[in-house]
């Protein structure tokens, strides 16, 4: 028997007989159970996010026709949007990144609601709401669309989420609506905690991100 053959025998001899002891396999499965704890341990939490503005009490209606506002979202993290349905550009890219961001927290639900609130209101009814909802495949437990009286809506949009809305009056069409486009994620007590440019390549990796956070740790 060659030197090597002689040496790999001893190995394997070694191997078979710690594998045959109880206090080996105690070993391997605590390095495998210790293993996430030190992960977590050696990766850092992102920073809190800051505390940008309280949202004040409102109540819209509901693509189903029924009310729905900051009490039926209290104790719920939830993102705002802000489209209207005649709107063929930059509403439905909006929209389009709302489904991406439905499809990857499905696990936080439901404790965290996705909200879009129309700036037409006056031509988007609750039917025509639901219609956009389906079209964009908008799960009813998962989110909402809202619409209302126009004063409603400019109080929960400008007042209360901070979102620029305007609709000049001698434009009868969708050529006089503006709106700011940035989605608005708010905590499960009505604080606005951050802002997301839709546009922005990881805006839905940073909302997913920090809606997952605000979930778990507040």
């Amino acid at each position: 028997m060659t030197t090597a053959s002689a040496f790999r025998d001893r190995i394997q001899t070694a191997l078979s007989a710690a594998v045959g002891r109880p206090l080996t396999w105690a070993v391997i499965v605590g390095l495998i159970a210790a293993w996430p704890i030190s992960w977590a341990l050696l990766t850092p939490l992102p920073p809190r996010l800051p505390i940008l503005g309280t949202v004040p009490p409102f109540e819209l209606t509901a693509q189903d026709g029924g009310r729905f506002g900051s009490k039926e979202l209290a104790g719920r993290v939830w993102l705002a949007s802000f489209i209207f349905t005649r709107c063929e550009t930059a509403c439905t890219a909006i929209t389009r990144q709302m489904a991406r961001i439905q499809g990857r927290t499905r696990n936080l639900e439901p404790a965290f609601h996705l909200v879009s609130i129309s700036v037409d209101p006056e031509f988007d009814d609750p039917a025509r709401l639901a219609a956009y909802a389906r079209a964009h495949r908008a799960s009813p437990r998962m989110w909402t669309f809202l619409t209302g009286p126009a004063g409603d809506v400019r109080d929960a949009v400008a007042r209360g989420l901070r979102i620029s809305m305007a609709k000049e009056a001698e434009h009868p069409g969708t050529e006089g609506i503006s709106h700011g486009t940035h989605l608005v994620l708010v905590d499960g007590e009505g604080r606005i905690r951050a802002y997301y440019d839709p546009e922005e390549g990881t805006s839905v990796e940073r909302a997913v991100r920090d809606a997952a956070l605000l979930v778990n740790r507040g």
